[in-house]
């Protein structure tokens, strides 16, 4: 006769350590805290309104887009799959030219561990951003 009775006998596996966790979490609301601060100096550097946008999730990702001067619309576009890659590639390219910056200083966000610096590359080090009042206005030609 088939015995299918279940023994307990065997320890279960192991709970997580509670320090470790610990540890993990506090790592991770320091990483959430230097991108939201490098965020939130990009959109002060280039006069983006609503720059407390960069401490609130999803929103930040909205902070982005604006920093980029790309239209809000395309927030949606980062809920797509594969497609979100893309445009988050192009979004921290355009944040890179606006901040004086070359464009393929956005584009090292793909590489891992490179894209741990370079926000605080974008925020803190010095850029060029034109003044607003700088830039020339567009006048139509002159009617003849």
């Amino acid at each position: 006769m088939n015995d299918y009775s279940v023994s307990y006998s065997q320890p279960a596996t192991a709970a997580p350590n509670p320090a470790a966790l610990v540890i993990i979490l506090l790592v991770a609301l320091a990483f959430y805290v230097y991108m939201a601060y490098a965020l939130y100096t990009m959109a002060k550097k280039t006069n983006t309104q609503h720059a407390w946008m960069a401490w609130v999730p999803l929103l930040n990702v909205y902070l982005m887009v604006k920093i980029a001067g790309k239209p809000g619309w395309w927030l949606v576009l980062f809920f797509i799959p594969f497609l979100n890659i893309v445009f988050a590639i192009i979004v921290w390219y355009y944040i890179a030219e606006r901040l004086g910056k070359p464009g393929w200083v956005g584009v090292l966000m793909i590489v891992p561990l490179v894209n741990l610096v370079i926000p605080g590359y974008l925020a803190f080090s010095a850029t060029t951003v034109p003044a607003p009042s700088a830039v020339p206005p567009v006048m139509p030609p002159p009617a003849v």
